[in-house]
């Protein structure tokens, strides 16, 4: 008989996340606000203990962009309970030092299925990249991306929109995530298609054209091949 596992406390999680120096850790209550944080996101901000970050928001702490962007991220999250997933953006690290970062966020539920608060890290791109070798059109080309799923963002369209070769722009996904930009787009797709499967209002054919395939067979076979199982045995196990 397997024991079944407790759930893990916030205050763990922090004393876990405090000795990942490239990861920042957060969890955030209903309105946005810090409730948790690890050491290296309050290093990151040039602050010296987590007290000064708890009960803030992102714009509370930081200036410009850089506490806009993620306050605004976290009211979508909060708003719509759905996930952010492996974004990549730019973050302070310390006074006139930003890095790229790869940022998830995942809304936090109660009993009712009410969404209470997020939790959620962002890790350093850790590869041999300065800040000025990734470029701005490129992020921004993935944001356009994860936002829309159009059918029409193919690995051309990507190239076209971060102004970049295609072989740069190969070269540059395949560091940042280790994929081709093909592999990529399809992933973020199924991810996406995933997330919305648990939602009972929406059929299959719906998710697939909101995910950006053609038909609902094109769907369930990229589905089938990414996970093992089709969109509707998926559904059937959440």
């Amino acid at each position: 008989m397997h024991s079944r596992v407790a759930p893990v406390d916030v205050a763990l999680l922090e004393r876990l996340f405090d000795r990942s120096p490239d990861v920042a850790f957060f969890v955030k209550d209903g309105v946005g606000r810090y409730v948790a944080v690890n050491e290296s996101l309050v290093a990151r901000h040039g602050l010296k203990s987590k007290s000064q970050v708890i009960g803030n928001c992102p714009r509370d702490i930081c200036p410009g962009d850089f506490g806009r962007i993620p306050t605004e991220q976290d009211e979508k999250v909060l708003r719509t309970g759905r996930p952010l997933v492996d974004h990549l953006e730019m973050q302070w690290h310390r006074p006139n030092d930003p890095v790229w970062c790869l940022t998830t966020k995942l809304p936090m539920l109660d009993s009712n299925g009410a969404v209470v608060g997020l939790i959620g890290f962002s890790r350093d791109v850790r590869v041999p990249v300065e800040p000025h070798e990734i470029p701005k059109d490129f992020a921004r080309a993935l944001e356009e991306f994860e936002q829309s799923l159009s059918s029409e963002v193919t690995p051309a369209w990507l190239a076209r929109r971060s102004k970049l070769s295609s072989q740069r722009l190969a070269r540059l996904t395949k560091r940042l995530f280790g994929l081709t930009p093909s592999q990529f787009i399809t992933k973020s797709r199924i991810a996406a298609a995933s997330r919305m499967l648990r939602d009972p209002d929406q059929s299959v054919s719906e998710i697939a054209h909101a995910c950006g395939f053609y038909d609902h067979s094109a769907f369930t076979r990229a589905f089938r091949s990414a996970t093992g199982i089709t969109p509707s045995e998926f559904r059937t196990q959440q």
